[in-house]
This record gives C-alpha cells, sequence and structure tokens, in this order.
C-alpha cells in the first residue's frame, strides 16, 4: 500500500462513530474509585485553540493510557459557561449571551469529538444552567450559615471597561491592569459580598507542603501569595510638634493624632528607626491632604505604588519611637501600602534596601544598628559597627548601637523588645485578602439575597432557588438593575416588599467545585453525592495553565477545605496531581487572536487529521514547557503515520516476505520490541508523553529496517507491530483503532490490554548503552585506522572475572580495592592482569556503575551484530574471551568489549 493511501478523514469519521455507538467511554456510576482524570473546562469562547488542543490532548492520552492498564476511568467535560465575554458578545450581535453561549459550545463540542477527545459527556456540566447555578447559590448559603460570608462597604477594584469589580487576583502587573482587557483598574468604594478565605489561611499555606504532585512553582505562588509573615505590631505616637504655626502670628496648639500601629517583621532594629510612613490612602494621610497643598499633590498625583523608586512628601509631623523617645520625621509615602500590614511603617534605612533608598532620596539619616555575626562569637561582645552609607544590612546579626539591647543576637532582641514595648504584641500578618465575589453585571449566578428595609439583607430560602436570571437586558451599568420588575420581590422573613441583590457572583465561583459535579451531575437534590464524592475524588491528575496558580486552583483548595468542614467530605484537598502545561507558540511569540498569530486546530484536522495534530503536539516537547508550532513537524508527523499504516496493512496482505527460523537479528527485534514496552510506559506514567513517543517512532523505524534487512519471523513481527500500534494507541486513538483492526484483534484498541515487557528500564538502558558505545568504538577504528574497506570485525566480550571485579568495586568503600579483589582466588589467578585491571578500577571508582553480566552482553552483541553488518558491510563475529584471541581478549572489559577489524 503506498504512503498517500492513509485517508485520515475516513479512518477519523469512522472510529468516532463506533466509539460513540459502543459509549466506551462512559464511567458508570457502581465503579469503585477510578483513576480521575481532569483538564480544565474551558470558556466556551467559538472554538478551540491549540492551547485548548495541547491541554485535552495530553488529559486524553493519559486517560487513555490509564484504561489500557486496567483502571476504571473518569474523565468528563463541561463548561465555565458564565462570564463577561458572552455579555459583550451578544451586546455587539443583538443577542442574548444565553444563546450566544450555547451556539459556542455546540461548536466547541463538535470540534472536540472530531479532535478524538474520550470524554463521558453523560456527564457534562454547563454552569449557566439553572440546574449547575442554583448550587452555587446553594453553597453560597452554606457558606454564610459557617459565618464565611460577609457584606460590607470596601475599597474595590473597580474596571471602568468591563463595568464591574474584579478580585484582587484579578488585577495583573505592575501596572494593575484587569486580566480580561488590560484596562488601568481603578478604586472605587462599594457594598461587597466577601467570601472569608482568610480563614482558612493558615491551613491553605501549611497544606502547601504536602501537594507533592504539585510544580514548585505553583506551589510557592500560592505561599507567596497568601503571604503570611510573623512579626511585631506596635505604636508610634504621631502629632505635630510643638509650638507649631499656622501662619497666624501666635502659636497653635500641636495637634495629637494619637498611637498608629505598624507592623515589623523586624523589631530588633527598632532603634535605627530615623523616619516613620504612612500610606496614601492610611486616614492620617487623607486628613492631611485635605488641608495640606503638598501632601494632597503626592496623594493625587504623584504617588506611585508600582514605580521603580520610592517617593514621598514631608508632612511636618513626628512620630516617638517607642523604644528610644527620638522623634521622627513623618512621611506620606508611596511604597507603603494600607492592604500590607497596617500601611504605616517605621522606616529602618540602615537594615531595608527599600527604605535605605528612600532615606538617601530624602535626606533623612542612616544609623546602623545591626553588625554582622562575627566568625567565633562568643554569644556576648559587641562587634564593630558596621558602615551602612552606600548599602543596608539587610541579614539578622548582632545589635549596636541599640543601648541595654548591644550584644544581643537579633532573634533574642526581637523576643526581648516585644515584650518590654508596653504597645508591642506578636503578630501575624496575611497579604491575601478575603475574596469579593460581587460583580457588577448580568451572565453570573444571582447570588440569593433579598434586601428589606426592615429585615436587612435576607438569605432566599432554599426552597425559592434557584434564582434565575431575568431575560437578558442590555444596557450599560449593572443589568440586574435595570430589571425593574424581576428586581421587585417580598421579604423571606416579613413579607414586606423588597428588592434582590443585583449583583452577580464572580465566576470563579462556578469553577471552585466544578470537578465535584462530575461525580453525580444529575443529582436533584444535592451539589454532589457526598458517598461517591469520598469514593471517586481527588481527582488523580489535573492539566491546566499556570496562570490560574492563585485564583482557580486556591479558590478551589478553600472550597474543598471548607466542604469537608460542612458536608463531610473526607478529601481536604482537590487534587492529587497537577501539571500546568506549556504554551503553544509560533515564530517564538504567544498565539494571539488579535495579532493574527494563530494556527488554525480545524484547519490541521482538516489537512492533516486529528491524530497528527495529537501526535506533533506531544512530541513536539515535554507537557509543561513551550513549544514552536511547525507546519513541517506536522507534515513529518503525518508521514510517519502513514509510514506505519504502511507497515501494517503490508504485513496484513502478506507483502512481507517472513523467515522460518529465528535469527540473531530476530533476537534483537524481539529485544527492542520489549525495551520500547519498558520505557514507553514509564514515561506515559509520569507524563513524558514526548519520551514515550520517541521509543514508539524509534521501534516503528526498527520494524521497517527489520522487513527491509532480513526477513522477518512472523512472531517477533507481528507482535512489534501489535506493539507498535498499542504504543501509540493513547495519542493517535483513530488510526490505531483502524490497524488493531487490520491486524485482526477483537474489540477496541482503546480496551486492550498494555502491553508487558519482559525485560526491566535499566536493563534496557544498559543493553543499548553497550551496543551504542560498541558501535561508535568501530567508527573510531575505522576512521584512524583508515579502514576503507573491513573484511571482518571480530567483537570480544571481556572474560567473567572481569565482570566479579567490577561488581566488587562498585560496591565497595575499602581504602586497598586491590588487596581486596586479591582475596578472590580467581581473581587472583590471573596475575599481573587482575593487577593492571584493579588499578584502572581504582583510578575510575567515582565513576563506576554497574554493566550487563558477561551471558547478558554476550547475547547482547550477538542480537546487535548486523547493525553494523549492515553499516560496514562486512561480517561481524562476537566471541567470548576464552575462544577468542588473547591478546585482543585482553583488552577487553565489562561494557566495552575489544573490537579488532581485519582489513
Amino acid at each position: 500500500m503506498s504512503q498517500e493511501a492513509y485517508d485520515h478523514t475516513a479512518v477519523e469519521d469512522r472510529w468516532q462513530e463506533a466509539w460513540a455507538d459502543a459509549d466506551v467511554y462512559r464511567t458508570p456510576d457502581e465503579v469503585d474509585d477510578p483513576t480521575y482524570v481532569l483538564g480544565m473546562y474551558p470558556y466556551p469562547s467559538g472554538k478551540l485553540h491549540m492551547g485548548h488542543v495541547r491541554n485535552y490532548t495530553i488529559t486524553d492520552a493519559y486517560a487513555r493510557f490509564r484504561r489500557m492498564c486496567g483502571d476504571e476511568v473518569l474523565h468528563p467535560m463541561g463548561w465555565d459557561a458564565f462570564g463577561l465575554p458572552a455579555e459583550n458578545a451578544a451586546k455587539e450581535r443583538d443577542t442574548n449571551p444565553r444563546d450566544w453561549t450555547m451556539d459556542c459550545i455546540d461548536t466547541m463540542r463538535s470540534q472536540m469529538r472530531s479532535m478524538g477527545f474520550g470524554y463521558d459527556w453523560n456527564r457534562e456540566v454547563t454552569t449557566c444552567t439553572p440546574e449547575y447555578y442554583r448550587w452555587n447559590q446553594w453553597l453560597f448559603r452554606r457558606f454564610h450559615e459557617a459565618g464565611l460570608v460577609e457584606r460590607r462597604d470596601a475599597e474595590v477594584n473597580w474596571c471602568p471597561s468591563c463595568e464591574t469589580v474584579l478580585a484582587d487576583e484579578q488585577v495583573e502587573g505592575d501596572d494593575e491592569l484587569c486580566w480580561r482587557c488590560d484596562t488601568a483598574v481603578e478604586a472605587r468604594e462599594l457594598d461587597q459580598w466577601f467570601l472569608k478565605i482568610t480563614a482558612y489561611a493558615d491551613e491553605l499555606l501549611e497544606d502547601i507542603d504536602e501537594l507533592e504532585g504539585w510544580p514548585n512553582s505553583v506551589r510557592q505562588m500560592q505561599r507567596n501569595w497568601i503571604g503570611r509573615q510573623h512579626g511585631t505590631t506596635l505604636t508610634f505616637d504621631v502629632s505635630e510638634p510643638g509650638g507649631a504655626s499656622d501662619g497666624r502670628e501666635e502659636a497653635t496648639e500641636p495637634r495629637e493624632y494619637g498611637a498608629v500601629e505598624a507592623f515589623t517583621t523586624r523589631v530588633d532594629t527598632v532603634c535605627g528607626a530615623t523616619f516613620f510612613a504612612l500610606a496614601p490612602d492610611h486616614p492620617i494621610s487623607e486628613a492631611l491632604a485635605a488641608e495640606d497643598d503638598a501632601v494632597h499633590e503626592f496623594v493625587h498625583h504623584e504617588a506611585d505604588p508600582d514605580g521603580d523608586e520610592p517617593n514621598g512628601v514631608e508632612t511636618g509631623l513626628t512620630a516617638t519611637n517607642p523604644v528610644t523617645g527620638e522623634e521622627l520625621p513623618v512621611f506620606v509615602a508611596d511604597f507603603v501600602l494600607s492592604d500590607v500590614g497596617t500601611g504605616a511603617l517605621m522606616g529602618v534605612p540602615g537594615h531595608d534596601e527599600r527604605d535605605h533608598a528612600f532615606a538617601a532620596k530624602m535626606g533623612v539619616d542612616i544609623e546602623p544598628v545591626i553588625a554582622p555575626t562575627p566568625d567565633g562569637w562568643d554569644g556576648e561582645s559587641v562587634p564593630d559597627v558596621p558602615d551602612v552609607s552606600e548599602a543596608a544590612f539587610t541579614d539578622d546579626g548582632v545589635l549596636v548601637n541599640s543601648g541595654e539591647y548591644d550584644g544581643l543576637d537579633s532573634e533574642t532582641a526581637r523576643e526581648r523588645l516585644t515584650a518590654a514595648i508596653e504597645t508591642a504584641e506578636q503578630s501575624v500578618q496575611y497579604q491575601l485578602r478575603d475574596w469579593g465575589i460581587s460583580r457588577q453585571r448580568y451572565w453570573g449566578t444571582p447570588i440569593p439575597v433579598v434586601h428589606c428595609d426592615d429585615c436587612g439583607p435576607v438569605l432566599v430560602p432554599e426552597s425559592d432557588l434557584p434564582v434565575e436570571l431575568p431575560e437578558f437586558v442590555n444596557t450599560t451599568g449593572n443589568p440586574l438593575d435595570a430589571a425593574a420588575e424581576w428586581k421587585q420581590t417580598a421579604c423571606p422573613a416579613c413579607g414586606e416588599p423588597a428588592v434582590r441583590e443585583t449583583d452577580t457572583m464572580d465566576t470563579f465561583v462556578d469553577s471552585s467545585w466544578y470537578f465535584l459535579r462530575y461525580v453525580s451531575p444529575g443529582l436533584a437534590d444535592a451539589p454532589f453525592d457526598r458517598d461517591r464524592a469520598n469514593d471517586w475524588m481527588p481527582v488523580d491528575q489535573y492539566v491546566g495553565g499556570i496562570e490560574h496558580a492563585v485564583m482557580h486552583l486556591l479558590y478551589s483548595r478553600f472550597f474543598t477545605k471548607v466542604l469537608a468542614d460542612h458536608e463531610g467530605l473526607d478529601h481536604r484537598e482537590p487534587f492529587t496531581n497537577l501539571l500546568a502545561q506549556g504554551m503553544v507558540q509560533l515564530d517564538g511569540e504567544k498565539m494571539s487572536k488579535s495579532t493574527g498569530n494563530v494556527v488554525s486546530p480545524q484547519r490541521i484536522v482538516d489537512e492533516y487529521g486529528a491524530d497528527t495534530a495529537r501526535l506533533f503536539m506531544l512530541q513536539a516537547a515535554q507537557p509543561e514547557r513551550d513549544f514552536d508550532w511547525s507546519e513541517e513537524g506536522v507534515r513529518s508527523t503525518h508521514r510517519f503515520l502513514a509510514r506505519l499504516t504502511d507497515l501494517v496493512e503490508g504485513y496484513a496482505a502478506g507483502d512481507v516476505a517472513t523467515g522460518a527460523d529465528r535469527t540473531t537479528v530476530d533476537d534483537y527485534v524481539a529485544d527492542e520490541v520489549d525495551a520500547a514496552v519498558a520505557i514507553a510506559g514509564a514515561e506515559y506514567d509520569d507524563l513524558t508523553f514526548n519520551v514515550a513517543l520517541r521509543e514508539a517512532q524509534a521501534l516503528v523505524g526498527t520494524l521497517r529496517s527489520y522487513r527491509e534487512h532480513a526477513d522477518p519471523h512472523p512472531e517477533v513481527y507481528e507482535r512489534g507491530l501489535d506493539v507498535a500500534v498499542r504504543l501509540l494507541a493513547p495519542v493517535t486513538p483513530h488510526l490505531a483503532e483502524e490497524l488493531w483492526e487490520t491486524l485482526g484483534r477483537d474489540g477496541f484498541v482503546v480496551a486492550a490490554d498494555w502491553p508487558a515487557a519482559a525485560v526491566d528500564r535499566e536493563t534496557v538502558e544498559r543493553r543499548r548503552r553497550l551496543v551504542k558505545n560498541t558501535r561508535e568504538d568501530v567508527r573510531d577504528i575505522v576512521e584512524v585506522a583508515g579502514i576503507d574497506d573491513p573484511e571482518r570485525i571480530d567483537v570480544v566480550v571481556a572474560p567473567d572475572w572481569k565482570y566479579d571485579a567490577l561488581a566488587i568495586a562498585a560496591d565497595s568503600d575499602a581504602d586497598n580495592l586491590i588487596g581486596e579483589l586479591m582475596a578472590e582466588d580467581h581473581i587472583r589467578e590471573q596475575g599481573d592482569a587482575a593487577a593492571a585491571y584493579g588499578q584502572d578500577l581504582q583510578a575510575e571508582r567515582e565513576a563506576l556503575s554497574e554493566t550487563l553480566s558477561g551471558d547478558e552482553e554476550y547475547e547482547a552483541l550477538r542480537a546487535a551484530a548486523w547493525l553494523i553488518e549492515r553499516e560496514f558491510d562486512a561480517p561481524v563475529v562476537v566471541e567470548r574471551a576464552g575462544d577468542a584471541d588473547p591478546d585482543t581478549a585482553a583488552q577487553a572489559a565489562p561494557g566495552r568489549p575489544a573490537i579488532d577489524i581485519a582489513e
């Protein structure tokens, strides 16, 4: 059969229909503890992009592999269907978000099927349906009952383009831009609903260490976002200096601003504080801005918290150091943030780099109070005072210039100062803030609250859920505010007229528990079946983008912990293993529809087939790494699949001449079949698909060479083709099914057993290393000796005693290795040869590793001799040392046979 005859469209259509008819990917409710494989569900934007294809090919390949290994597998798919983009698209097209979203879902579902993704579509969830979002509302009630919901007036992140609030996690970069539209985010004061994620801050942080199946980068991002700091809070009395004048002839009474609380992790440096700084939105700063032009200008026009250098303005106020009594100048400074610590800090420029830069800029004193700990320090003496004029010393050390605390190490000083300062106490601060979920948009879950003039905010009763969205209102601002009829209702508590809450929930609420809904998607009386969730959860392998590290992944962990505490879940973490896949790039840049820098998955499927796209995607790089899309790589992959088809169909048609007697060539191929299984299986299990596929493709290359070089043994050749098809089945499922049938196998290859290997990986790697090194040694000898036409190549395996000596040396930690070797009679009998080999082993002792045994080397080299014969067109004889020329045999060593080439 010619390579051009591979009709991918016909093959893929046929098997997609067969899988659907047989419902092969269905996971029955009755199965016990299936392997749960999940890709982060997509937002239905209209069409799949290459990032989707990569993500879902990874999960699909792994799910198929685990199914072939005998696991029951849960591999569902759904839709993150609420969100602002659909609302905006509906406005632009004069339609409604629901119809737009459902049309997009239909398109993307069809594309997923055309890619051959093996989902249990019976478990599909769509978050914009009342059947789903009623449970968002139910969970809101449960969180409220648990004391984890709060409504309060708060400064929020407002996107003027999206006209809605953003969570802290949705504000990106130093420029504080909206995560959706890159518009600069503003601060506003609004009544907001919050979920108290901070109540779980400690557990969320401490349990990160147990997430051993997660990338370290994601775990560190969550640690940094939670941002727990242990330190000390203490107060500084802030006031105007005595005798201040406001321009009139008589002096005014100094104004007292009272005790201002500051947080520091380095109270050991308090004696080095030379200024005090307030955040621009600190109440004192705002009061000063109302009456001081310079402060007003700085607060409203000059402050730049994201700038490259710290800036500030002096206020004329002073703060009293609670330890030294010194009066410190007070500044409003843009590097002090109200949501970090207390919005006020003591400036210690001698021991903080940012404070040092600020002090140098503002002309403030820089005083050293911590010295590096001297080598051999006795724990009491006071070291020399360091020079901190050019750079801050930021490490712990020994106190100097600190009065009665001189000579204390930093840790001891922190304890004593915290105890001694009357207003000081140990404190823990977090960067993490409660999760504001209120959004002023239409296309989201209505918050189930009614506002009553008499009763205040009242939860909608569970029996009245879901609170469904009204018909779409195309307006600016909050659309639900304009839904006049929908908004008017009765108070559930008193029955009087009341108004519905018009904010909808952040769509990250939907994705914080959707993985639980897949367990029992049709359940009508609860969000999930608790018993089944306790059996099937947590997700065994989760795959998605690293951009979700501090939003979706953190929120999902929070929800799972709350549900464990209040709904009886047995697990407290949702995802055991996490893979953050890399991007698919084009010409080194991220694919972007806005710049036209994209490749259409549908075009690739139409031209080359889904299997080609899947195989190229997974063979190009490890899943967590970015890689560049290559059209030539795609074409090459398609040609490979055509060659595989040619091999299988040629054999099935009887076009391959086969030999009756098994030869060493057959043995080599049989060994390579086992080798491919031994390596590919382990790599599939580790999700290093590129390595597994390299093995499968190399096996196909070996089988082609086998067919061309020899008359293959029928059992060896057929098993090789069978194994190659199964090794590729998780990634190229359509063609694998076609070729499985061509080989005469029963049933679907998706349900076939994963092939077993009769050899372990370590033996495979040793055998391959031996053959590779031997072939390289032959090439080197031919090149160096200038041998144009070898007549015969002898390959001589080392004598058995050398293998014994190597094993002893590899395990030995004795100082006198040669003496240890000579204690063995059969080694000592070799005389000078043993002594010389012992010296070689002694010299290379740190790099020694075990090899195959002598018999294994002999058999491996005999089996691989045909490769050398084919390359040099000369007969190859593999001999044991006892059968070879003694001078040649003397040069042989384990793993490095002697080679003699006759011209």
